[in-house]
């Protein structure tokens, strides 16, 4: 049985990152949420698609 994770749920990454932000969760945590929530996936994602930060 293989487990599929499941598709980057923008508004979980927003909602972990501003509860890391409001001193509501600790950084261990935030990290942990990040990752389930698809961080890894949006941020290669970008990459992929040739992002660069605006500045």
């Amino acid at each position: 049985m293989s487990f599929e994770r499941p598709a980057p749920d923008l508004q979980k990454l927003i909602a972990a990152w501003e509860e890391f932000e409001r001193g509501e969760q600790l950084p261990g945590k935030v990290l942990a949420n990040l990752k389930t929530a698809g961080l890894p996936e949006v941020l290669q994602e970008l990459a992929d698609a040739g992002w660069t930060p605006a500045g």
